[in-house]
């Protein structure tokens, strides 16, 4: 049987696989699985068997991609591969969040939500409400990252790249305590980074203040866990007992995502 061409002019085998994708993914696993600094050309054409030549030319078209960067003459896997694998994880996590956002809701009286990041922006999947309670509902909406604590809580572990990109160079204001300083408000990531949870005082709306934690998988932030709700009933001298239980949240759903020892 002949083998079929692709789309791009390069034949495929009888599986229909592709050869110079299959040494792409080869080449994505070695940059993340070799140790910090060891993930050369030498080293990383040798660990696939490939010649340097074939490997440089893919390599520099998995950096066009931003799924590798070069870092000092080594290769590291890049933010489009990362935020890739962030999105998998937080969507592995939602399936089995549920009963804890639920208890976070009975335990603070307040409504939790848990928002996960998808491409380059954060969204909210999951809310429950105490019972007692009313509030908006905020689901499928995305998360404003400079002015929530949610949003705050997922840029504090960040790095300073990252948060550069994804913010806009102009922050726009949405009330008096809105940060639009962009130096107060990496000040503000890292006192939140300090205390182990972000802090929100009615700076999206004069009528939502809250707390929140991120989820982490590698030190990475893959969702955020935030109670919110009135200022009458959600003061700033309640944050940090909220944020304890949000922190507990994160860690209890971080857990989920390690592979069992």
């Amino acid at each position: 049987m002949a083998a079929h061409d692709t789309a791009a002019g390069e034949p495929a085998d009888r599986t229909g696989r592709i050869q110079s994708v299959d040494r792409a993914v080869a080449l994505l696993r070695a940059v993340a699985t070799m140790p910090a600094g060891d993930a050369t050309l030498a080293a990383l054409a040798a660990e696939c068997s490939l010649n340097r030549s074939t490997a440089w030319r893919l390599l520099a078209t998995l950096e066009d991609h931003g799924l590798v960067e070069r870092r000092d003459g080594t290769y590291a896997v890049g933010l489009s591969a990362a935020r890739i694998g962030a999105a998998f994880a937080a969507e592995g996590l939602v399936r089995r969040a549920h009963p804890v956002i639920a208890h976070l809701a009975t335990l603070s009286g307040e409504t939790a939500t848990i928002a996960v990041t998808r491409g380059t922006g954060l969204y909210y999947v999951d809310q429950v409400t105490a019972t007692r309670v009313v509030s908006e509902n905020w689901l499928g909406r995305q998360v404003p990252l400079h002015c929530t604590s949610s949003g705050k809580a997922y840029l504090a572990w960040l790095p300073d790249r990252e948060v550069a990109e994804l913010l806009p160079a102009r922050l726009p204001r949405h009330t008096a305590a809105t940060i639009v300083d962009r130096a107060e408000l990496v000040r503000d990531l890292h006192d939140t980074v300090a205390r182990g949870y972000a802090a929100c005082a009615g700076e999206l709306d004069h009528e939502s203040y809250g707390v929140a934690a991120p989820v982490l998988d590698g030190g990475r932030p893959v969702a955020v866990v935030s109670i919110w709700g009135p200022p009458d009933r959600v003061p700033p001298a309640r944050f940090g007992a909220l944020g304890q239980l949000a922190a507990g949240a994160a860690e209890e759903l971080a857990a989920l995502l390690s592979p069992p020892s």
